[in-house]
């Protein structure tokens, strides 16, 4: 079995490139399995090499694959030392990732013979299929993701403050192995749940998508919630209410639950991505609330919260067995209130199969 350094350079042999410079953490830990290095430089031939600072150096060492661990010093700059190997090899055609325009500026200066490409869809295409040991990690911060929103569910009462919630519901998924939050949590409820991240308010915002404004009875609280677990991440959303819903409420709530479930029915491999947003967006659009669907119906799921590929009306992409990407649309009405409901979902040949399975009632 190809190791992903090897499958990568593969595809630069395809793209007519000499060599790859990754800064991005993620992509450095997708291709090498460690943390803690700044830079990676892959050449179409020869060795890998990864920069360390003393600091990391030994931890990366001792658990990066497939490349040779270069230590630096406190002094030294790995994107200008990977300039100095481009450069004494001659290459021409060079792809990167993302670089700041202090680095970039730097090697167009040293590099004036070779051509710099921004190619970051390169690893993003790579990263987009997951393979099986990724797909067990994502499967169980999902679960670890569903714990949180019960947690969440069992503590949630009239009075109980925004942030207090988000940590209850993070303490559960620590305690059951979470390594941490996906993203910052979002409780976001009654006006504020129109903010599909919860974060414009004129109540003072804590914990990032929290405030300390207290739950109250009939408005609608919207959690967003990940797990992360050896890594990679799991993202949901769920809706919830204390009291009894207006028919307006539960109009709205059971238009977003419908259209989360017809985008779901469109997914399986070889679907343009396009459609599923169009799945459920048309059906908002016929209930009336089309203009209240702000975003994009989802995106992938990895490594990344937010990655390769995207759901939305602009995406050119095509769904393929193995994409790992949310189902979120979601109905936003400014002054009056909103509401999301997601899931992490995993694409297969025929149909897709939803990761998060947190109950989807109303209700708290």
């Amino acid at each position: 079995m190809k190791s992903r350094i090897q499958t990568l350079k593969d595809s630069l042999a395809r793209k007519k490139l000499d060599g790859y410079i990754f800064t991005k953490e993620a992509n450095m830990l997708y291709l090498t399995e460690t943390v803690g290095a700044p830079t990676l430089w892959v050449p179409l031939t020869g060795e890998n090499l990864l920069y360390a600072y003393g600091v990391n150096y030994e931890s990366v060492k001792a658990t990066a694959k497939d490349c040779r661990v270069e230590p630096m010093k406190r002094s030294e700059d790995p994107v200008k030392k990977v300039a100095e190997q481009i450069k004494q090899q001659k290459l021409k055609n060079i792809g990167f990732d993302v670089l700041s325009a202090y680095h970039y500026l730097t090697l167009r200066k040293t590099l004036k013979k070779t051509r710099l490409k921004p190619m970051s869809r390169l690893i993003e295409e790579l990263r987009m299929v997951k393979d099986p040991a990724e797909l067990t990690s994502i499967k169980k911060a999902a679960e670890l993701t569903d714990a949180g929103v019960k947690a969440a569910v069992e503590f949630i009462k009239l009075g109980v403050r925004e942030f207090e919630v988000a940590a209850e519901l993070e303490y559960a998924m620590r305690r059951m192995g979470s390594e941490g939050v996906a993203f910052d949590t979002i409780v976001a409820s009654g006006v504020r749940s129109a903010f599909p991240h919860g974060g414009t308010s004129t109540e003072p915002l804590l914990a990032g998508g929290c405030t300390d404004r207290k739950i109250r009875e009939g408005e609608f609280i919207v959690l967003d919630v990940g797990a992360r677990y050896k890594n990679y991440r799991a993202d949901v959303t769920r809706t919830f209410m204390i009291g009894k819903p207006s028919p307006k409420q539960k109009k709205i709530y059971e238009v977003v639950k419908e259209a989360q479930q017809k985008a779901f029915e469109t997914m399986k491999a070889g679907v343009r991505a396009r459609d599923v947003d169009a799945a459920a967006r048309k059906l908002i659009e016929k209930a009336g609330f089309g203009k209240y669907f702000v975003h994009g119906l989802g995106h992938g799921v990895g490594l990344d919260v937010h990655e390769a590929p995207t759901l939305n009306t602009q995406s050119k992409e095509r769904l393929k067995i193995g994409n790992v990407v949310t189902d979120e649309p979601g109905i936003y009405i400014v002054g009056y209130g909103g509401v999301r409901i997601e899931d992490t979902v995993l694409v297969k040949k025929e149909g897709a199969e939803r990761l998060t399975k947190a109950p989807y009632d109303l209700a708290a």
